[in-house]
This record gives C-alpha cells, structure tokens and sequence, in this order.
C-alpha cells in the first residue's frame, strides 16, 4: 500500500490569517476569544466567539464575494496549501486529484441570511410582502453542504474522486481519513482535505445555546473562558475558519521533488452507539487503537496528542480516561494539550486545524499549552502542557482525535519524515 505525505498546509483561523500566524498565536497562548456582539448574540446573554482573524473576502477575488463565507474560508485555506506543496496550476494528473471536505453546517450564513430577510420582509409592509420570496437564485448551490468542494474543485480543475463528509465535531478529520485510505489504496494519487465552517449566526447561537455546552464568560477575562481540563470549565465557544492540507502518495510527491511536513500514517473512526450527546470511552478508546494499529506504532511512540478537549465537563474526563485505556504506562510521559482554549471550537472545521497545529508542533519541536490552566481537575489526571508552550521537545509521532455529538470518533497519526 502507498505511503502518504503531507506536502501542504493552509489556514485561516480566529489565530491568523494563515498557518504560521495562527501557530505562533497558538504557541504564545494568545486566545482569539471574545464577546459576541449583540446582533449576533440574538439578546443572548454572555455570549463568546472566535471570529477569524481577517475577512476572508480580502483575501480573495471579486468574484467570490457572492460565496457563502465557509466556502470563502475553504478557498483561502486552499489557496495557502496549494502554494505551500508547490501546485500552481492545474496539475497534469488531475483525474487522479480529488477533494475531500468536512463541515459540519454547510451554508450557515446564507441560511440564516435568507430567512432573515424572508420574514422581515413576509411580516412587512404590502409592498414588502410581495417580494418575501424573491431570493437569489444560487442561493442553494451556496447553501448546499458540498459547496465548498464544488468551488475548490473547480478553482484547481481537480476532476479526482471527492466528498463531502458532515458528521459534526468529527468532519475534517474523518475527510482527512478518508482521503488518506483513498491514496493508500491507489484510487487517488493526492487530494485537497479541507475543514471549514462558519456558523457564527444568530440561528447558531442560539441553538447551540441551547444544548447548555457554551463556556460561560471568564468575569476578570473573557479571553480566558474556554478552560479545558480545568476545574472551574464550562464549556466551549464557537469559533470559525478553514485549514486546508495536501496530501500526496510517496511517488508522486518524490517524482515531483516536494518537500513534506509528514507522513499521515494512521486514522481510526468508530461509532459508540451510545447517545447522542454523551460521549464513551469504549468509541474513543477503539479509534486511537486503530489509528495505532494502522500506523504500525505502540503508544509509547506517540509524544505529543492534540486532545479533542473541549472544556465540557463530562467531555474531559471522558477523553483523559480514554486516553489512559489506550496509552496505559506510556500516558504519564504523553504532553497532551487541547488549542481549543484559544481559537474555539471550529466544529467541521477543527480537525484539520488541530492535526495541522500537531503536525507543526512535531516539525518545530514546540509544544502548544492548554491555555487558562490554572486549576486542574483531579479527575483530569495527564500532562496537558499548562499555560506556556514547551520548546525544544524531541517529536516524532503525533495524534489528534476529533470526537462528534452523535458518537462518531476520528483518530489522525502524523509522523516525522525520515531518510
């Protein structure tokens, strides 16, 4: 089976407007989180979000300003990754090219948008009424869940296999998995995986706000409200973006001469049909030790773990006692940290950034902190690498694990390059 590199990385996030930025941030704990403006809030009260960094429209063309803003966000990912894996142009394979994206609520901005202005307009006067339901007409195109793929496929003409997966928390991840077995098994020779998702809307808020997850505004420092593993979380805040990688089969990025980030090795994904909020151990526990078991690694050869660690409260120690099933003795030398505490939570969008950031962290040797750490819960027992970033760290394998409402689980192993 083919070995797959890594040859590109790109982001936007509520860090930066790309990936060096958006590490640099991460490293320096530096949160990206903050009060969410009354028009978006929908008279919620507290709260919070992670807004990207920059608009995505000034970094793109005029032409893409009609684009819902995850497909924008995917876009400008896209665009970095490309030129970062040395891929300018329509590539002379590109049969063998596809894209594979995750999100987990396509279309958002639209959406909402749409139905804003259909009912301001419906409950108007006579001659508002009239026109209620005259709404773009690509607004489904830009709505539809596969918009994303759709627009990056044909920005690069990459006519490969591709899909678009939405399973929640879990979305990029599981694409990047999907991607990775496509490559491995000769159907595909690269693709484009991109998470993205932009859902800091009125109609998101408040459902989100609903579900009782949100991380309840920090009172000395709002910028300090996602907590993960510590005593006094409370949940998690939105945030918004894309990261984009390239992945290429070992021929093919040995043929051309690109220069690779990583090897991705491994990927495990599972279903706990448990419920549909809660997590289990036994879902998480079996996709990190088949994402092992496909690496051909033991524990003991993985340094560093990007947690899912959202700063919920059943959600921590559920992920730290996961963590010990799989790693046993290995777990007390493991630095695991959750960059949750300072860009959001992306949703579709955080597994390709968190498995980004591991893979940078492995590439640089530093470390990113679980910001806001100042007391940890007991029941929280790991190395989550508190407030400051650790340098000069030897890393040669990484995991990142990205686990959905609804149960489903993705475990992602990078490695080093060697020879």
């Amino acid at each position: 089976m083919n070995q797959v590199f890594m040859t590109g990385i790109g982001m936007l996030s509520p860090l930066g407007k790309d990936r060096q930025a958006s590490f640099a941030a991460a490293l320096s704990a530096h949160s990206a989180i903050r009060r969410a403006p009354e028009a978006l809030s929908a008279g919620l009260p507290n709260v919070l979000m992670a807004p990207a960094a920059v608009e995505p429209e000034s970094l793109l063309d005029s032409q893409d300003a009609g684009l819902d803003r995850a497909t924008q966000f995917s876009l400008v990912a896209a665009q970095e990754a490309m030129a970062d894996a040395g891929i300018d142009e329509t590539p002379s394979d590109a049969d063998r090219f596809g894209v594979f994206v995750g999100i987990g609520f396509g279309g958002a901005h639209t959406l909402d948008a749409m139905f804003a202005r259909y009912y301001t307009a419906l409950f108007g006067g006579e001659h508002s009424r009239k026109r209620a339901t005259v709404v773009h007409p690509l607004s489904v195109p830009r709505m539809m869940a596969n918009a994303s793929m759709a627009a990056v496929s044909m920005r690069y003409g990459l006519r490969g296999m591709g899909n678009t997966y939405s399973v929640a928390c879990a979305s990029s991840a599981i694409a990047a998995g999907e991607a990775l077995r496509a490559i491995r098994h000769g159907y595909l020779d690269a693709a484009l995986v991109i998470g993205t998702e932009a859902m800091l809307t009125p109609g998101s808020m408040v459902a989100w706000n609903a579900l009782r997850v949100m991380a309840r505004p920090n009172a000395d420092d709002p910028a300090a409200s996602c907590r993960p593993f510590d005593r006094d979380r409370s949940g998690f805040v939105l945030g918004e973006g894309a990261a984009a990688l390239v992945l290429e089969s070992r021929s093919r990025a040995e043929r051309r001469g690109a220069v690779a980030h990583a090897e991705l090795a491994g990927y495990g994904c599972t279903s706990d049909a448990h419920h549909l909020t809660a997590p289990s151990v036994d879902g998480q526990v079996a996709a990190m030790r088949q994402a092992l078991d496909e690496a051909r690694l033991a524990p003991d050869q993985i340094q560093y773990l990007n947690a899912h660690g959202t700063a919920t409260d059943a959600g921590d120690v559920i992920e730290t006692q996961s963590i010990v099933g799989v790693f046993g003795a290995a777990s007390r030398q493991l630095a695991v940290s959750s960059t949750k505490a300072v860009h959001g939570h992306l949703i579709g969008a955080g597994g390709t950034l968190e498995l980004a950031l591991a893979v940078m962290a492995m590439e640089s040797g530093s470390i990113p902190p679980t910001a806001h750490l100042e007391h940890p819960d007991p029941r929280c027992t790991l190395d989550y690498v508190p407030l400051q970033a650790r340098h000069g760290c030897r890393i040669d394998a990484v995991m990142s694990n990205s686990f959905a409402f609804g149960g489903s689980n993705a475990s992602l192993i990078a490695r080093r390059m060697t020879g």
